[in-house]
């Protein structure tokens, strides 16, 4: 969790980094088609919003800059890790450590690409700073699947429904492969 901790910190630094040359990196897994690759496992991504820019962050599989609100989306997964087996809250706990005032605004447990995921909407500050955060925890097949956006008060909600409607898009389209060598079956169709 120690890579997740120093992303969620990247991702939360960068709507207020507005001069860093991360905007034209690219890097991190690859995407191709709209789906996101990594280890074996395929995940297919919700539609990227125009304007949305895809920035490099340690420690996340994906992420994107959306300059028109100053805000911040990253998507994360991970398999077969030890601790993988938390409850969703615990998973979503370790997400904002270091965050400080917390004000939970929403928290639902809901269906996501079959399964079930924590989905919370909240207000914090990180380093003093102020940001509103919509955060997805979900587990599915042996991985842990991490979908956040951060963005300023004020300009968070201009930017949330093209979060939704990205993060809401995302459907692993291929199970992990176990530690055995074996691939885990699917439940999904």
């Amino acid at each position: 969790m120690v890579s997740m901790g120093r992303a969620m910190r990247a991702v939360h630094v960068l709507p207020l980094a507005t001069t860093l040359a991360l905007v034209s990196c690219a890097h991190g897994a690859a995407v191709v088609d709209g789906v996101l690759e990594k280890g074996g496992v395929r995940v297919r991504l919700g539609p990227v919003p125009p304007g949305w820019n895809r920035v490099h962050v340690d420690g996340a599989d994906l992420a994107y800059r959306d300059p028109s609100v100053d805000g911040s989306a990253m998507v994360d997964f991970r398999c077969d890790q030890r601790d993988d087996d938390a409850p969703l809250n615990v998973l979503t706990q370790h997400l904002i450590m270091g965050t400080t005032d917390r004000e939970v605004v929403s928290e639902e447990t809901l269906p996501f690409d079959g399964r079930e995921a924590k989905h919370t909407v909240m207000r914090a500050k990180l380093d003093g700073v102020a940001l509103e955060y919509d955060i997805y925890v979900m587990k599915k097949d042996g991985c842990v699947y991490d979908v956040v956006y951060v963005a300023p008060p004020g300009r968070y909600a201009q930017g949330s429904s093209d979060f939704e409607r990205f993060a809401r898009g995302l459907h692993a389209v291929s199970p992990p492969v176990n530690t055995g060598g074996a691939r885990a079956p699917s439940t999904d169709p």
